[in-house]
């Protein structure tokens, strides 16, 4: 599939056939590697959103990810619902994971990229315009596949499928912290091409250390 190059929410328009695979929560170890080989023997590229407490404790497991050419984002440090927070401990929350992981990330040849997703898609509309205004871009979901059920393998990728059959493209949810999501990837994939399905590569458009007009590392605590 195509690389596509985004500097902003809006820039992430999909052709009809065209997935984007994000895989939430990582890394974590003896799921995000197996995840990683199943990616490589497909030949495609996916975005991870990771939390800052994750890959500070598994930072070669998030240097990893970069070195096979993968995206990295963030998804908070804790996982909190950033809805239920006031607005300045919920600003803190984000910029402490996005410290983390580029920390994390230190010296792996690929930083982090300025994706960020809500845990559980909570989101305020104050929290959502002050990532965008912050160049931030944040990552909404099109296709969840559920794999935090404890439903089988087969079940996962039958759900995700039908769902992405009904809409025709768009931006999956996986997390890579579940073994039902490595046993059925390899599986979905093959269904995927067979179907005619496109991966596109979700990459940053600028490169480098990221402006910040409002999210900053400053705002971080120990």
């Amino acid at each position: 599939g195509r690389t596509l190059e985004v500097a902003s929410t809006s820039d992430i328009i999909l052709r009809p056939g065209e997935v984007i695979l994000t895989f939430d929560d990582g890394p974590r170890a003896g799921k995000t590697p197996a995840i990683l080989d199943t990616l490589d023997r497909f030949r495609v590229k996916a975005t991870f959103l990771m939390l800052g407490s994750a890959a500070k404790a598994n930072p070669a497991l998030a240097q990893q990810v970069a070195r096979r050419g993968h995206s990295i984002g963030s998804h908070t440090y804790n996982h909190v619902n950033l809805s239920e927070m006031d607005r300045q401990a919920a600003l803190d929350e984000i910029a402490r994971g996005e410290a983390a992981v580029a920390e994390a990330l230190d010296g792996a040849g690929r930083g982090l990229a300025p994706f960020f997703r809500f845990p559980y898609l909570a989101q305020t509309g104050f929290l959502r315009t002050t990532l965008l205004g912050g160049d931030m871009v944040v990552l909404d979901v099109d296709i969840d596949s559920k794999d935090y059920y404890k439903d089988s393998a087969s079940v996962v990728a039958a759900r995700t499928l039908s769902r992405l059959d009904a809409r025709g493209s768009g931006i999956i949810l996986f997390h890579d912290i579940h073994q039902r999501t490595v046993d059925m990837l390899p599986t979905f994939l093959e269904e995927l091409q067979a179907r005619g399905y496109s991966v596109v590569n979700l990459v940053p458009k600028r490169t480098g250390v990221f402006s910040r007009s409002v999210i900053t590392a400053e705002n971080t605590a120990d």
